[in-house]
């Protein structure tokens, strides 16, 4: 059986907390800033969990499943 392999895009942008859920960045943090407010770039800033319906995809491109 040959070995899993992981998607090297997913395993740069998600990352396992210790209880084992995914962690994630927001988007839209990248480029044009400017017109963007403070208060909008400071809660982008932050990680957030994965939503469950993107679990098991997340996963399987991580190879966990």
């Amino acid at each position: 059986m040959p070995k899993v392999k992981t998607n090297s895009g997913a395993k740069k942008r998600f990352a396992l907390t210790g209880t084992g859920k995914i962690k994630r960045k927001h988007a839209y943090k990248s480029h044009i800033l400017t017109k963007k407010t403070k208060k909008q770039k400071r809660r982008l800033t932050h990680f957030s969990l994965l939503d469950k319906a993107n679990v098991d995809s997340v996963k399987s491109m991580l190879g966990l499943k």
